[in-house]
């Protein structure tokens, strides 16, 4: 996302947390360390177990260290070599949180680079997180709008399940990436965008959703002498109606979130009130959802096989830096 949303990111962090539960090898096989809890791990123990979930989106990094309550969290920007920045990141979130590698039960990966997380223990994609971190913030949500750096979702849910679930990544248009350039070309941060919008007398027509045209467009009107508070009001329109065509192939329905790093922008939001014709939810935090719900999956995966006595197959992790070409 854009520099101006870097800027605004923050982190969750509570004081206290229990003592974590250590995981220590019982066997091999096939090249798989298997572990398993050493002693307790009883019902008023379960805050005791420290899962990590990590996103790794296209243009950012995001991480979320839980037990029973979300113990830290960091957002970085992701490099060209995401394993190498997933490994920084975690070290970061394991220094705020007073943590060792150790300490951690299980890693959770998600988002566009989950596969080049090294030290994770699965990886599931980016639409079940997100939605799973959704419905455990709002449990009353039936659709979910994100807004990436590259790419925008909708995603239906049924009784907190994925019911279905709709992409454009084909291209920038109602992306961050495309906020990013037209602030760019209007020489404006997102803030500034979204208290200007406010100052709007009408939304101007932006025809072109495509970055590059859209772009070409807005410089023209500006040249035609159209206020720049009614270009960007008339801008948050734009990308509102894109997105929403790519949601109402789902068949809207309340309660709509809006999340990713576009939720981020007050402008933006309030053009999908307009569309909507009602208010959408917006997470405290919308950068997080989805590593926050890798991180709620992987402690329900541990205390699932907890539950049923199996031990957990994980193979030796290492919080070090790799190339891809090792």
């Amino acid at each position: 996302m854009t520099k101006e949303m870097e800027a605004e990111f923050s982190q969750n962090e509570i004081k206290t947390f229990a003592k974590p539960v250590r995981f220590v090898k019982e066997a091999s096989l096939d090249g798989a360390e298997i572990h398993s809890i050493t002693g307790y791990l009883k019902e008023k123990k379960e805050m005791d177990l420290i899962v990590a979930g990590v996103d790794i989106g296209s243009t950012m990094t995001k991480i979320v260290l839980m037990n029973t309550n979300i113990i830290t969290s960091v957002i970085g920007p992701t490099g060209a070599e995401h394993r190498q920045l997933a490994n920084k990141v975690m070290e970061q979130a394991l220094v705020q949180a007073g943590l060792s590698f150790e300490d951690v039960a299980y890693v959770l990966a998600t988002g566009y680079g989950r596969i080049n997380v090294p030290f994770a223990d699965r990886q599931v994609t980016e639409i079940t997180c997100h939605a799973r971190g959704i419905q455990s913030l709002f449990p009353t949500a039936r659709t979910i709008i994100e807004i990436g750096g590259q790419d925008s979702k909708a995603i239906k849910l049924e009784g907190g399940k994925v019911l279905n679930f709709a992409m454009n990544d084909q291209c920038a248009a109602g992306t961050g990436r495309f906020l990013e350039v037209i602030a760019d070309a209007l020489e404006l941060s997102l803030s500034e965008m979204s208290q200007i919008s406010r100052k709007a007398k009408k939304k101007e027509e932006i025809s072109n959703i495509c970055t590059v045209f859209a772009e070409q467009e807005i410089i023209s009107r500006l040249s035609e002498g159209v206020v720049v508070e009614d270009i960007v009001a008339g801008l948050f329109a734009a990308i509102s109606r894109q997105v929403f065509k790519l949601a109402e192939r789902l068949k809207i329905e309340k309660d709509v979130v809006i999340t990713g790093g576009g939720a981020k922008s007050t402008g933006l939001i309030k053009a999908f009130e307009d569309k909507l014709g009602f208010t959408p939810l917006v997470p405290e935090e919308p950068l997080l959802t989805g590593a926050m719900g890798a991180a709620i999956l992987g402690r329900e995966q541990v205390l699932k096989s907890l539950e049923k006595g199996k031990l957990i197959r994980r193979r030796e992790q290492r919080l070090e830096k790799v190339t891809f070409y090792e």
